[in-house]
């Protein structure tokens, strides 16, 4: 049976950035003091007029194909975690795969909100250690500033836009070393965008909505919980891992979730405060500043975790 490994990455944030005192400009009630305080964030953001997440997807995309040496035409798998797809349909996947110009790999979406890049690259690695699949392109893209009430400052100061990359190839060892995946539609009500379109008209809210202290409390305990699940399963301790990378929503639940796995926080890769919440994207982005920068190298224990939206959350520990 064949394993799968990290082979490339790659990330792409908008050219407009967004500092805290900027969206005075935008008529958000709020100050550079207030935000850093509550969330860790000083910069985002934010995709142009008609830059859609299968623009931003493209870019990191050849980043990451880059970096691990091969073309388009080598793929025959690509996965893209978005929320804010660029379409109903057809899917992101296959309009990034058309802009990549590839032909013939399988293509498809996952919703997964904030967690989507974990749920996406776990299945990426079930298809390539079927044997099905020799390589993937696995992306998070998102442009959630199109979903955003920018008369909310609870939530429009907390997102931006973004997408990052990773090339997923079979090979003879493990790189993914553990995932796991879990979801509890029954807190669905306190992070949604609660809105649809019907007959070309919007039914209800189209502006995302959050019950901050219980996604806080939710998020906490569910993302520790989940890393040393992934840990239990190949029989390693929490402490030992090299890296965490979690979901880059807010510094306190980042700060809060090192604490409960044991892991100083000169060990967790942070980029909040330079992207804000980028929802699918937030991983991949902090994963490819790490490897750039050079603090992740390779051998090292990285954990990648995610909590989002659904609610769902996930988690995979891997040798990169």
């Amino acid at each position: 049976m064949a394993f799968a490994r990290v082979a490339g990455v790659g990330s792409y944030l908008p050219a407009n950035r967004v500092l805290n005192n900027d969206l005075i400009s935008l008529g958000v009630d709020t100050n550079d003091e207030w935000i850093v305080a509550r969330t860790g964030i000083k910069a985002r953001h934010l995709a142009e007029a008609g830059q859609t997440s299968s623009d931003l997807a493209f870019i990191a995309s050849e980043r990451a194909m880059e970096m691990a040496g091969v073309s388009a035409a080598d793929i025959d798998l690509i996965i893209v975690a978005t929320s804010t797809p660029d379409f109903v349909f057809p899917s992101t996947a296959c309009l990034l795969q058309n802009k990549l110009g590839n032909k013939g790999a399988v293509a498809f979406d996952v919703q997964a909100v904030c967690s989507g890049f974990i749920y996406a690259l776990t299945i990426a690695e079930k298809f390539i250690r079927s044997g099905s699949n020799k390589r993937a392109l696995v992306v998070g893209a998102e442009v959630f500033s199109r979903i955003l009430d920018w008369n909310d400052r609870g939530t429009c100061v907390l997102f931006g836009d973004g997408a990052g990359a990773v090339i997923l190839e079979a090979a003879d060892q493990p790189g993914i070393l553990a995932t796991a995946l879990h979801a509890d539609g029954s807190h669905h009500g306190i992070l949604s965008v609660p809105g649809n379109v019907c007959g070309g008209k919007v039914i209800g809210d189209p502006f995302l909505r959050m019950d901050g202290q219980a996604v806080f409390k939710f998020a906490v305990r569910v993302l520790a919980d989940v890393a040393k699940e992934c840990c239990d399963l190949v029989g390693v301790e929490s402490q030992s891992i090299d890296w965490l990378i979690p979901h880059q929503a807010n510094i306190r639940i980042i700060e809060a979730t090192a604490k409960k796995m044991g892991l100083p926080m000169n060990r967790v890769i942070v980029t909040v405060d330079q992207h804000g919440n980028t929802s699918a994207a937030s991983v991949p982005l902090a994963l490819d500043a790490a490897v750039r920068d050079g603090r992740i190298k390779r051998g090292q224990k990285i954990m990648l975790e995610g909590v989002g939206g659904g609610f769902t959350w996930g988690a995979a520990l891997l040798e990169f």
